[in-house]
C-alpha cells in the first residue's frame, strides 16, 4: 500500500473503533453514532471529519434510515452502531437458503437482519477490518442467538472467503471509503456464484462533480471525498465483469452528492 492509502485506511479504521467502542461505553446516544463519521472529540474532529454541515447527518446516515419494525427486535448496541447510508437488506431481495457476504460489517446490523431473512438454512457472513466492531459484531449476534452468522477479520479488497461461494453481497456505505475501488469490486465477482447478485447502498457523487468538489464536501473519512461518480461507478461495475447494472439515487447526503442503491448480477457464464 501507498503512504496515503495507509493513511486514509488506518484514519478509516480509528474512526470506526472510535465509533464502536463509544456504543460498548454505552456512552452514546442515537444522534451521535448514527454520523456516518461516528462520534467525535469535539467540534474541530467533527469539522476535520465531515467538513461542512451541509445536511443533519442523524437523518440521512445510520439507524434513522432502516424501519423501526425490522430492527425492534435487534440488540440496541447494534441499531446504534449503524453508520450506513442506507438499508441494503431491504433492497437485495435476499431468499431463504442463501449465502450472504456483508462488506465492512461494522456492529453486525446488516449481517443479523440478513440472517433472519435467509433462515436457518441459510447463512450471513460479515467482513471487517476494524478488531472493536468486530468484537461488537460477535457480541450483538450472541445477544440476538443468530446461530447462521459469523464474522471474519479482513479487507474489503482482499476478502478473506474462497472463490463463487456467495450468492448475494451487500454493504452500507463502506465501498466508497476504499482507496481500491476496482481491487474491490473484483473481489465481489470472485467470490460470488455465477448468477450471484449485488444490492449495496453506497454514497455517489452527480457526474459533474470533480475529485476536488468531492473532496470540499467532506473528509475521506466522512463518506465523500471518495465516493465515485454514477458513472464511474457503472462503468467500473462493467469492468469487474458484472451485467444488469443499475445505480439508483436515494436521498442527498451533501450538494450533488447522494446516497444510492446499486445493483449488479455476475453473468450465469462467468467462470
Amino acid at each position: 500500500m501507498s503512504e496515503d492509502t495507509d493513511t486514509v485506511r488506518e484514519a478509516v479504521r480509528a474512526r470506526y473503533a472510535s465509533a464502536a467502542l463509544a456504543v460498548t461505553r454505552r456512552d452514546a446516544t442515537p444522534a451521535a453514532t448514527a454520523a456516518c463519521c461516528g462520534p467525535s472529540d469535539g467540534a474541530d474532529a467533527a469539522a476535520d471529519c465531515c467538513g461542512p454541515a451541509f445536511v443533519d447527518e442523524s437523518l440521512v446516515f445510520g439507524a434513522a434510515l432502516y424501519d423501526p419494525e425490522s430492527t425492534g427486535a435487534l440488540p440496541q448496541a447494534a441499531v446504534l452502531a449503524s453508520l450506513g447510508c442506507g438499508n441494503p437488506t431491504a433492497v437485495a431481495d435476499l431468499r431463504p437458503g442463501e449465502t450472504v457476504l456483508d462488506l465492512g460489517s461494522g456492529g453486525g446490523i446488516d449481517v443479523l437482519l440478513s440472517a433472519r431473512r435467509v433462515g436457518p438454512t441459510g447463512f450471513a457472513y460479515g467482513v471487517d477490518m476494524t478488531d472493536e466492531m468486530l468484537d461488537l459484531a460477535r457480541a450483538n449476534a450472541a445477544a440476538a442467538h443468530a446461530e447462521n452468522v459469523e464474522f471474519r477479520k479482513g479487507t474489503i479488497e482482499d476478502l478473506p472467503l474462497p472463490d463463487a461461494g456467495i450468492d448475494v453481497v451487500i454493504s452500507n456505505c463502506v465501498i466508497n471509503l476504499s482507496t481500491d475501488k476496482p481491487a474491490v469490486l473484483r473481489e465481489m465477482f470472485r467470490v460470488l456464484v455465477a448468477g450471484g447478485r449485488v444490492g449495496v447502498s453506497d454514497v455517489v457523487a452527480e457526474n459533474q462533480l470533480s475529485p476536488a468538489e468531492r473532496a470540499a464536501r467532506g473528509s475521506h473519512v466522512g463518506c465523500i471525498a471518495g465516493a465515485l461518480s454514477v458513472e464511474e461507478y457503472t462503468n467500473e461495475l462493467g469492468r469487474a465483469g458484472f451485467e444488469q447494472v443499475s445505480v439508483s439515487l436515494t436521498h442527498e447526503v451533501a450538494p450533488g452528492m447522494h446516497g444510492a442503491i446499486v445493483r449488479a448480477v455476475k453473468p450465469l457464464d462467468a467462470v
